[in-house]
Parts: structure tokens; C-alpha cells; sequence
């Protein structure tokens, strides 16, 4: 079928499911760290931040144990067996091959990680394929293992853009957000940036996930310097064809554990809060709030295993239609409150999501879908 997505709700009917495929570590350098910052310190310091060493600045690997890599994909296959029994067609990337250990440029080196979060370097729009520019280093040509699925696409019609791929360096990120915000506790200090002769000063990154999709209007969370530059080149490449509406600090960079759209009139909220700072058209629709998660939803976990995401991770869910959505099966308050405002839920396991920093509409990407072009927010 032809690429067609709008919205994050209508009939699914094409989705990309990503791979854990030889996930073996996570490397902690600047860009990991700012990227999952809210999360790394909300144990009031517990992960320590990195301390910079040379030029290309400091790094270390955080290895997984693989048992919880091979859950992992065991439940894979459970969110893909769940979607094809939903009439849902899934794609599939690139495994990651087992010799492939780094990735190189001229200004670093970074270990490299399989696509297994694949809403995050891959925006759609209506008809677009847009590859976002990385924010993190060590998946920098994650999107070179979706190749296969774009180019058909391509073939059948489809738009494909790549914003513009940032150096990188230390200096080319904003620390504005990791020293001044205030979400998950205490602030550790940032390092300053160690300088390098590709320096060129704040650059454009983003990811898809920092975008909520409805019909021509995109919600764009704007936490830093690096996402503006990015949301501008956004504005102009889609100017007479989408409408961008900017809330800025909703976190640091993701928005969809804090609001999801599930249909028209119809948002997944962490809190009320969340909704005050929505653009005005969507503080009039009907915000779900469930309760908060119970710690008995998630696995318990050794000292040194790394947790990337907040205990609201599961808000991160996938509607199939409309009516329809899959839900972790962990999560009783989430799928019972849902059911209260007449959604049919698909429970589906999901155990480490934690350690990998996804849900279901992270490990997705959907590629059709039956909405259209529509004027939600007027």
C-alpha cells in the first residue's frame, strides 16, 4: 500500500516494529546522558553523570544482561503476533549484524544499537518519510536499517526526506534544559563541552517522538536550542501542508508517555497539568487520566542496571483504531480506565520497557493508516 499516516489513531493498517536483535550495552557519553536526562537522575543521583577525558569527552559502557534481551524479544514477537492478528501488515527493519560494533565519523566514535525504537529517528507525514536528525550518537545511521521498507514505499509513490545530519561534537548540543529544569530531582551538574576542530555551534536534532500528529496540525515539543533549529526547518519544509503548534519544556524531549491522542476529541495524559500547556484547541478535548502506575507493574531490578524511563512509560500505548488500542498487559489501572471510557484494549506483555526506553508506540512506527489531511483543532 502507499505510505499514508496523519494521525495516531485512525485504522492501522502498515507499522514498522523495531528490533532488539544483538542489544548488548548501553554507552554512556554526553549525548545518552542529555538524552534520557529527566530519568537518569531521578533516583537523586544515583547514576552519576559522566566526567569529560579528552577531547572526544568522557564514555563508558552500562552492559544488559541478556536474559532480559532475550524477554525482550520474546515480547517482540508477542507486540508483532498481536498486530497481525489484528489484520495490522508489519515491516520489519534490519537486524543489526553481530560484527557491526561502532559507528565512526570525523568528529567521534560511538558503539552502536539496534533499531529497536524506531519512532524516534523516522518522523511520517501523510505521504513523507522525514529522518530526523539523531540525538543520539550511537544511533546516528539508525534509519539505514529501515532502508529496505522505505525504498519500497518510495517505489509506491512516497515523499522521503532526510533533515540535515548534525557533527555532533560536544559543542554542537544545548545544555540549557539538563542545568536549569527541574523534572526528577536534584540537578547534577553538566560538564562543559570539550572542544573539538569540528565545532560549529548548536545544531539541529529531533526526533519523531516529540511529535503529536492530527491530520495537517503536529504538536512539537521544544526543550532546547537543537529542537527549535530542527522544528524551523520543520515549518519551512512543511509550509502550505501541515500546521506546527509548539509547547515547549513538556519534557525533555519525548512527548508521547505525557499526551497521546486517541481519537478525535480524545487525549492519554500523565496529569492535568499536562493539558494546561497543550496549544488551546486541545485543552478542550476529553483528557484521560488515569491513575498512577503501581510499583508492582515492573520487574524488579539489580543496582546496576540502568532504568531509562519513568514509571508513566505504559501511557505509551498504540491505538489500532479509533476504539481500539494495545495496552501492557501489566498495567490494570491503565487498561481498566480505558475500558471505563469504552476502548477496546488489547493486552499485550511487555516486561523490560524500563531498561529499554520504550513502549508500544515507541517500538513502532506506523506507515498507514486510513485518516487523511484533516482539520482537527479548527
Amino acid at each position: 500500500m502507499q505510505l499514508n499516516s496523519y494521525d495516531e489513531w485512525s485504522t492501522l493498517k502498515e507499522v514498522i516494529v523495531g528490533s532488539a536483535v544483538n542489544y548488548t550495552s548501553h554507552e554512556r557519553e554526553l549525548s545518552f546522558d542529555l538524552f534520557f536526562h529527566d530519568n537518569l537522575i531521578r533516583t537523586e543521583w544515583y547514576y552519576p553523570r559522566l566526567r569529560a577525558s579528552g577531547p572526544a569527552g568522557g564514555s563508558s559502557s552500562s552492559p544488559i544482561k541478556q536474559r532480559y534481551v532475550e524477554e525482550l524479544r520474546e515480547d517482540i514477537e508477542g507486540i508483532v503476533s498481536a498486530l497481525e492478528s489484528l489484520s495490522v501488515t508489519v515491516h520489519r527493519p534490519l537486524d543489526v549484524h553481530e560484527t557491526t560494533s561502532q559507528v565512526t565519523t570525523p568528529a567521534w566514535s560511538a558503539a552502536v544499537v539496534p533499531p529497536l525504537n524506531v519512532r524516534d529517528n523516522t518522523l511520517i507525514l501523510g505521504d513523507e518519510i522525514i529522518e530526523t536528525a539523531p540525538m543520539i550518537r550511537s544511533r546516528y545511521f539508525e534509519t539505514q536499517f529501515l532502508t529496505p521498507v522505505f525504498n519500497e514505499y518510495f517505489r509506491q509513490g512516497a515523499r522521503w526526506s532526510v533533515m540535515p545530519r548534525p557533527l555532533m561534537t560536544d559543542a554542537s548540543f544545548d545544555l540549557s534544559y539538563a542545568r536549569t529544569g527541574t523534572a526528577g530531582g536534584p540537578m547534577e551538574p553538566v560538564e562543559d563541552p570539550q572542544p573539538s576542530p569540528y565545532d560549529v555551534g548548536f545544531e539541529m536534532m529531533f526526533d519523531g517522538a516529540q511529535c503529536l500528529r492530527l491530520g495537517r496540525d503536529v504538536v512539537v515539543n521544544i526543550s532546547t536550542e537543537n529542537h527549535a533549529m530542527a522544528c524551523d526547518w520543520l515549518e519551512r519544509h512543511l509550509e502550505g501542508r501541515f500546521r506546527i503548534h509548539r509547547v515547549h519544556r513538556l519534557s525533555d524531549s519525548h512527548i508521547d508517555s505525557m499526551v497521546l491522542a486517541l481519537g478525535p476529541g480524545k487525549l492519554l495524559v500523565r496529569s492535568p497539568e499536562v493539558v494546561d500547556q497543550l496549544p488551546a484547541p486541545l485543552q478542550k478535548w476529553d483528557a484521560i487520566v488515569p491513575p498512577p502506575p503501581e510499583g508492582n507493574n515492573f520487574p524488579e531490578y539489580d543496582d546496576g542496571d540502568l532504568i531509562l524511563t519513568s514509571p508513566f512509560i505504559d501511557l505509551n500505548v498504540l491505538s489500532v483504531t479509533p476504539d481500539t488500542v494495545l495496552v501492557n498487559e501489566a498495567c490494570p489501572e491503565l487498561i481498566r480506565t480505558l475500558e471505563n471510557h469504552r476502548f477496546t484494549v488489547v493486552p499485550v506483555r511487555h516486561r523490560h520497557r524500563r531498561l529499554f526506553g520504550g513502549g508500544f508506540h515507541c517500538f513502532t512506527l506506523d506507515t498507514v493508516r486510513e485518516g487523511g489531511p484533516e482539520d482537527y483543532l479548527e
